[in-house]
């Protein structure tokens, strides 16, 4: 068994191997929480959602660290007098939380909060500055910047040359030595709420971006740890600054770096900056929540990925292929068994995480549990239904699960199942009595209604035509 994962700064895939036997340590970037989460924050969360429970499978434990950015400019600036900074960053942290719940995201190890890790990040620059890499502004500002000239390393993320970069756009370049100079410490400027600013050497101010993911990083896994994760377009210049402070600082840092492909509108990323948003509570009013969890993983994770009607579509099919068969499958007692996967699931997840070629095992495994049943080979039925319920376990898509049978269920699903259910003891008792005629009414009404029902020795059941 051997996992690959493609890594960023190498630009290749390589053999994965935790540092520390049985225990993944991994930190990907959360949000920042000045507004609401588009469907592509909750497409980014879930691709490492899917990775940490492989990862799970093979090592036995993830340590996994996702951090919320509750202070920020754009906090900040969204914030009102009615609704203030702090305020406006926990309503937005509980619908991101709400958001990942929904889908089946688990819940992270740790989930600090930026302004909850203050005392490290100016730990962390003041020995920045004290190994020549930092410097205080000199005019007063109470800034402080990382000096991206005195580290020979800076850009080895993304392999550009400094000269070639954009400048640093997070400060006023003022009391900057060079343009491309990062600040890690903010001074406090007038206008700014005095409850969003903090003592420090240089002044009171807040942090800076990129400080904030090195720092708590550095907490919570330690100074070496094992993949760091992210949005592609996290790559410049957050973790190329993150990756460049933490070593200057004499961390040995991520040892693999991972990055999600991004969600697309007509070719472009969806952001709020462009305004060409999806806001996840809108998909998830109108989707079965698990609906949206397959359509979201089918595409690899490094791919783009246009979100589209069709898209939902398409994973409401595969999954009611998947339901369907393992229904059929639990009325002749199939499935009970445990089983581990095929070795073409694992095969795929192995390889830099192929969930879209570990679904078509999935789905091939589905047809031929379908073709046992039609043939009366239970034993062989009984094999493919616990397969499946081991694959689609591991990917948290398991329809028969808890979970989303109540998510998709409701007054109204339990109503239209009572319904149907008189309509079959009519239909039962007018085939006892021989009166076809009335028999055949019954069912030309269930049809008609998109009703499917299925005779079998255990009984007649229904299920919703779809397509």
């Amino acid at each position: 068994m051997t996992v690959r994962l493609y890594d960023t700064q190498a630009q290749a895939l390589r053999d994965f191997a935790p540092l520390e036997d049985g225990n993944v340590t991994m930190y990907v970037c959360g949000p920042t929480v000045q507004s609401g989460p588009h469907i592509g924050h909750v497409r980014a969360a879930l691709s490492f959602d899917l990775l940490r429970r492989w990862l799970a499978h093979r090592f036995g434990r993830v340590t996994f660290v996702r951090n919320v950015t509750d202070i920020d400019d754009k906090v900040l600036a969204n914030a009102t007098p009615a609704e203030p900074w702090w305020a406006l960053a926990y309503r937005m942290e509980l619908a991101f939380s709400q958001a990942y719940a929904a889908v089946g995201i688990l819940a992270p190890t740790y989930e600090p909060r930026a302004t909850a890790s203050i005392p490290q990040m100016i730990e962390l620059i003041a020995l920045l500055i004290e190994r020549g890499h930092a410097y205080p502004a000199p005019d007063g500002s109470g800034d402080v910047y990382f000096d991206v000239r005195s580290w020979p390393a800076y850009g080895a993320l993304t392999h550009q040359d400094v000269d070639a970069m954009e400048a640093a756009a997070d400060a006023d370049p003022r009391g900057k030595r060079d343009p491309h100079d990062f600040a890690l410490w903010k001074g406090a400027k007038d206008g700014e709420p005095a409850d969003a600013r903090w003592a420090s050497p240089w002044g009171e101010g807040r942090p800076g971006w990129h400080i904030e993911c090195s720092a708590m990083s550095r907490r919570y896994l330690g100074p070496r740890f094992d993949i760091h994760g992210g949005g592609l377009d996290l790559r410049f210049p957050h973790h190329e600054n993150e990756l460049a402070q933490s070593t200057a600082a004499g961390d040995a840092f991520a040892q693999y770096w991972v990055h999600n492909g991004l969600v697309t509108v007509d070719g472009q990323k969806m952001s709020k900056s462009l305004g060409n948003f999806t806001l996840a509570a809108d998909v998830l009013t109108e989707r079965d929540p698990l609906v949206v969890r397959y359509a979201l993983a089918a595409a690899h994770y490094r791919s783009s990925l246009d979100v589209s009607g069709k898209a939902f579509d398409e994973a409401e099919a595969a999954l009611d292929r998947v339901r369907t068969f393992l229904e059929r499958a639990e009325r002749v007692g199939a499935g009970a068994e445990t089983a581990v996967v095929p070795e073409a699931f694992a095969a795929a997840l192995d390889d830099d995480l192929g969930v879209p070629q570990a679904l078509g095992v999935l789905h091939e495994t589905v047809r031929a549990g379908n073709a046992a049943l039609d043939e009366g080979d239970s034993e062989n039925a009984r094999r493919r239904a616990a397969e499946v319920i081991a694959m689609t376990d591991i990917l948290g898509i398991n329809p028969l699960d808890e979970r989303w049978r109540k998510s998709a269920a409701g007054p109204e699903a339990g109503a239209l199942d009572a319904l149907v259910r008189v309509m079959i003891d009519q239909r039962a008792q007018a085939r006892a009595d021989k009166d076809w005629a009335s028999a055949d009414r019954v069912r030309d009404a269930i049809a008609a209604a998109g009703i499917v029902l299925e005779d079998g020795p255990e009984g007649t059941h229904w299920s919703v035509k779809r397509g």
